[in-house]
């Protein structure tokens, strides 16, 4: 009996004490549900928990900097390479990738068929069709940005009226889509649960895709522990090796809905890599 009160005791002491990582990411590895696969496996692996706060990029970046966390995994490669240059992350990695599609009502396809991802968005402007932008800062919202000053348009303001920011994560700014049969920028994994949430009713479809410019790459990256004195560097180097080796590369590879695979592995230290 003594035994198994100390079994007991010992079991709950590990739980007490279990070491737990801080990773801000974004909506898209929450929302797809990918990270609720990885999350037991890097805790099974390492004895490590992971809990994380999904927001956009821009909002995920500021948490690390104001060393709320300590890892990051986030999509938005320009801004997170001034963000490692102004010395706020360290040990920044590739992790995987998808791509971006454009969504809308299917009324659209038609329309938008034959058309570049210039053209697409240059007849959205010009016929002001309704569009719905994350407006967060976002790594979706990032790309959607550099797309319009591609055009050489620059990004449409608040007065334009067939123009509107969710301000939200990406599966509720395409329900806001669809409730208004508007166009909107999203990651492709995000889409694919999204379908799988319609459970066969009809919804939105992708009108335009396969533009180079659409990759959409993933990093992950510690906070610096010279900045953040209270940062779990340690935990986060645990994180990146496991998430960039091949126990983590080999779980985004395998995590699909609806037999699609939602994510490319594309560690440079991992066979899976592309």
């Amino acid at each position: 009996m003594l035994k198994k009160v100390l079994f007991a005791l010992g079991i709950c002491s590990t739980l007490i004490w279990a070491q737990t990582l801080k990773m801000a990411t974004t909506t898209s590895t929450d929302n797809t549900g990918l990270l609720d696969v990885l999350a037991p496996q890097f805790q099974n692996d390492t004895g490590i928990k992971l809990e994380w706060v999904s927001v956009g990029t821009g909002n995920a970046l500021k948490l690390g900097e104001n060393c709320d966390v300590s890892v990051l995994l986030v999509h938005s490669p320009k801004v997170e390479e001034e963000y490692v240059k102004k010395g706020f992350g360290v040990d920044r990695e590739p992790v995987m990738y998808n791509d971006f599609v454009i969504i809308g009502d299917p009324f659209y396809l038609e329309t938008l068929k034959g058309k570049t991802l210039k053209e697409v968005f240059e007849f959205i402007r010009a016929n002001k069709i309704p569009f719905i932008s994350r407006g967060d800062k976002s790594g979706t919202h990032n790309k959607e940005v550099a797309i319009w000053k591609s055009i050489g348009s620059g990004v449409p303001s608040k007065q334009d009226q067939w123009y509107k920011e969710s301000g939200q994560g990406m599966l509720a700014t395409i329900q806001i889509a669809s409730e208004n049969k508007a166009l909107t920028l999203t990651d492709r994994g995000t889409f694919i649960k999204y379908i799988a949430n319609l459970k066969g009713k009809k919804g939105l479809v992708i009108v335009s895709e396969g533009d180079d410019a659409l990759k959409n790459f993933y990093s992950v990256m510690a906070v610096n522990p010279q900045r953040c004195k209270n940062t779990d560097y340690q935990g986060a180097m645990q994180f990146i090796r496991w998430i960039t080796g091949e126990k983590g590369q080999s779980a985004i590879k395998n995590f699909k809905l609806n037999g699609q695979e939602l994510f490319t592995p594309n560690a440079q230290n991992s066979s899976h890599a592309q």
